[in-house]
């Protein structure tokens, strides 16, 4: 693998981490193809996840990013009670590995870390997600994001910032 397109989409991930943690999201929706698909699956049992989000439950699934850009609006007009006061988190990215895909295409597979802080209770969410990428001028954009959420017994509520 070239290292620079290695550091070029650690820098990626590192931005799109920097973005969500700011709240800046006409620029993190901006990393999202209009047809890029978000899928978080729900466990079915301790070792196995729901693959089909169109078969079976998923805990968020967008099949485009109009599902993000609905929960931006929700967040932004206060009609999502879950987001008031909205959280602060900080995002971590860790052991990224990319393949190379048919027609340009990157698969992108890490691990992240989120630390999250909302009226005096702290949490944290952690596991591993699959991207595809693709380049775009002299950066990339996300066509599909699947995440796979390790420690889904939590005490909030769960939305797309979290992961």
């Amino acid at each position: 693998m070239n290292p620079q397109l290695h550091y070029q989409i650690e820098q990626f991930f590192f931005r799109k981490s920097e973005l969500c943690d700011a709240q800046d999201w006409d620029a993190y929706l901006a990393l999202f193809t209009e047809d890029s698909e978000f899928h978080l699956p729900q466990w079915e049992s301790e070792h196995s996840y729901t693959s089909d989000p169109k078969k079976a439950m998923s805990l968020i699934y967008y099949a485009n990013r109009s599902g993000l850009e609905d929960r931006v609006f929700r967040i932004r007009t206060g009609k999502a009670a879950s987001t008031i006061p909205m959280p602060r988190t900080l995002h971590n990215v860790s052991n990224i590995r990319i393949a190379e895909q048919p027609g340009g295409q990157l698969q992108v597979r890490l691990n992240w870390h989120t630390l999250y802080h909302r009226l005096g209770q702290s949490e944290q969410f952690f596991g591993h997600a699959t991207y595809h990428l693709k380049p775009v001028a002299d950066s990339f954009q996300i066509t599909r994001k699947h995440v796979v959420l390790l420690n889904d017994t939590i005490n909030s509520v769960l939305d797309f910032y979290h992961l």
